[in-house]
């Protein structure tokens, strides 16, 4: 079993405190580092994102000067709108809180399920995509081991993302600066190079466009043109990710996502419109089993004469390595993303609380496993085709994009009279509406046949999935209700001189939790089943530790304020029927974990002592008789009797 542990700290690092100050120091982020871990995924996108759009143009390829500036105009109207929510969310929820607090809990469900599949398409497409780059460097008889190097990395990605999200970033850095680097010096030097022909192709396009316009008409050029914007959308994909995890940056939490945001914002916007113009510039063709980057940096790098090198030969596949290991970055951000979308609708009861539920590693390990098994899914059943991906990719992303700029329109238009530039900022959100409206109507109406009902159906049974896991929590809360109501009109005040407790004297020790009927169930049963047996009465609770209570402001405070209040209850409670008791408590990520070390130390000091617990059974509902699985009372009870302790669980029906 030691060999166990030191293998696993080994592979994913050793446990780490939450109560400690300096861990949240230490695993927050600070805005270059979040630039690195939430923007891959945006600047990523310059990798596809440009190609599709370009390609949906056709021959009519002089409409890509058109697209160049829209790209870049669209993405800081994007970034500038999502600022606000920053601003507004401080605690990170992004798109999901926005629907959810400023339009409406359904809402918010809608904008939450397409952001989980979202960020499943987000690891799916950038692995593909990071596949496709590579294998463009590779004999055509490689291409059929492309899917299972696809499904490596996701692997890779989870061992990295269990590690903690700090340390994925690290290891991930030199891929990242390699791609901004090189990108950088080869758009500037392919316009530069060009840069004699730009009054050229300003005319050309605009007497090219007249011409069109008089054969085929301006509705015909606007629609096409919006037909190859909105086919692009994929380029303004991860522009979300920095407002929904706002809560890992670091303080000022606000100030840093702003400059996160904007490093992200220049950096996609010179990446993205840069490639569309050196698409234009260098007259790019496709090339069957190649992408269009590899076709116009193949030309720029021929062009490179110094020292008679043939740079292409030699530096190609250093870029297209680097484009497909961003790519593979832009992955991680899924499993950043997603995540944490999933344990704020825990939060909410859409989906189970297990998902907010932190690892050893302060990880929502739960969450990782599920998005990487749906990405591969995902992969092995479209076989990691980079174009129905996007097709499926873009209709979520901008769906969320428009339900997050309606909810600041009508929060600028509600609070109109107290905010200072109310109407520049419902201007801005206005405007991101319009955008992202329009993209999304283009995207279903025009991608429907072509896999957009695909998405449309995944994100429709996540809805559903999440309304039927509401509904059962909400069944279930009102049956607790009703067992805590039956204690809470009790207000127990501590007693002057309470029992003292006596070690060596029988000890019945209980696990309790929120619940305080559940507590008091296990209490009253004790007393019944084993009359003036117990004279020791020792409480155990573990307040634990998951996204909501680790991600704010004063959160870890409530929650000690809140364990130790309701711990006081019981306690007061026996000391007021002359019974004696302590309480004794713990925090931490596993609950199991502390409440076994908390039994532990209970048995070495009262040695003759039982454990008890209740596990609830609920007997009338709507699904029929069913058992809520009290899992951490199972693992403990497996573990105590292993150390020759006893514990009893104790039947409650409701």
């Amino acid at each position: 079993m030691p060999t166990l542990h030191v293998l696993r700290d080994k592979i994913f690092g050793a446990p780490r405190d939450p109560m400690k100050p300096e861990t949240r120091q230490h695993i927050a982020l600070i805005a270059f580092f979040a630039w690195v871990g939430l923007g891959a995924d945006g600047l990523s996108s310059s990798c596809y994102g440009p190609e599709e759009a370009f390609l949906a143009l056709g021959q009519h390829t002089h409409l890509a000067l058109y697209l160049a500036i829209a790209t870049a105009i669209t993405v800081f109207v994007i970034s500038f709108a999502y600022n606000q929510v920053i601003e507004l969310f401080p605690s990170g929820g992004g798109g999901y809180k926005v629907a959810t607090k400023l339009i409406g809990p359904h809402a918010g469900l809608i904008s939450g399920a397409a952001l989980i599949v979202d960020y499943v398409l987000t690891i799916a497409i950038s692995v593909a995509s990071g596949a496709d780059a590579l294998f463009s460097l590779l004999p055509a008889g490689a291409q059929a081991f492309k899917l299972a190097t696809g499904l490596i990395f996701v692997l890779l990605l989870v061992i990295l993302n269990l590690r903690g999200l700090k340390e994925s970033i690290k290891f991930l850095l030199p891929i990242f600066l390699g791609f901004v680097v090189i990108h950088l010096v080869l758009i500037v030097y392919g316009i530069l190079f060009h840069s004699s022909r730009l009054p050229t192709l300003m005319h050309d396009t605009a007497t090219e466009t007249f011409n069109l316009s008089a054969q085929m008409g301006w509705m015909f050029i606007i629609s096409h043109l919006l037909l190859a914007y909105s086919t692009g959308g994929g380029t303004y994909t991860g522009l979300e990710a920095v407002s929904n995890n706002v809560n890992t940056l670091a303080e000022p939490r606000a100030r840093t996502g702003k400059w996160t945001m904007f490093y992200l914002a220049v950096s996609l916007a010179f990446t993205a419109s840069g490639i569309i113009m050196l698409y234009l510039l260098w007259n790019v063709h496709h090339v069957p089993g190649e992408t269009l980057n590899a076709v116009v940096f193949r030309e720029i790098l021929r062009s490179w004469t110094l020292g008679g090198i043939d740079w292409a030969r030699w530096l190609l596949p250093v870029v297209l390595a680097l484009e497909a290991g961003l790519l593979f970055v832009a992955a991680n951000t899924g499993f950043l993303g997603g995540p944490a979308v999933l344990a704020n609708m825990a939060a909410d009861r859409w989906v189970p609380h297990q998902f907010s539920y932190l690892s050893s590693r302060l990880v929502t390990r739960n969450g990782v496993m599920l998005m990487a098994v749906a990405a591969i899914g995902v992969l092995l059943l479209t076989r990691g085709n980079v174009t129905l991906l996007v097709v499926l990719y873009g209709i979520n992303v901008f769906l969320t994009f428009s339900l997050s700029m309606a909810g600041m329109c009508i929060y600028w238009w509600r609070n109109r009279g107290v905010e200072q530039k109310w109407i520049w900022r419902l201007a801005l959100s206005g405007t991101g509406l319009s955008v992202t409206g329009g993209i999304l109507i283009v995207l279903i109406v025009e991608k429907f046949s072509e896999g957009g009902w695909m998405t449309v159906l995944i994100t429709s049974m996540v809805i559903g999935a999440g309304l039927l896991v509401r509904r059962h929590y909400d069944e279930t809360r009102a049956q607790l209700k009703q067992v805590d109501n039956l204690f809470a009109a009790q207000e127990m005040a501590p007693v002057a001189t309470p029992p003292v407790l006596d070690p060596a004297l029988p000890t019945a020790v209980l696990l309790v939790g929120k619940s305080r009927g559940s507590g008091m169930h296990s209490l009253l049963w004790i007393q019944r089943l084993f009359p003036d047996h117990f004279k020791n009465f020792i409480f155990l609770s573990v307040g634990e530790v998951d996204t909501q209570s680790y991600g704010g402001t004063g959160a870890l405070e409530n929650l000690r304020d809140e364990v130790g209040e309701n711990l006081q209850y019981f306690v007061n409670f026996c000391h007021h029927h002359d019974l004696a008791a302590e309480a004794r408590l713990a925090y931490g990520s596993d609950v199991a974990q502390e409440l076994t070390k908390l039994a532990q130390q209970t048995h070495a000091d009262y040695s003759n002592c039982v454990f008890f617990a209740s596990k609830l059974i609920f007997v009338h509902d709507n699904w029929g008789t069913r058992l809520l699985h009290n899992q951490t009372a199972d693992v403990l009870q497996r573990r105590l009797h292993l150390q020759g302790m006893q514990m009893v669980i104790l039947p409650m029906k409701v």
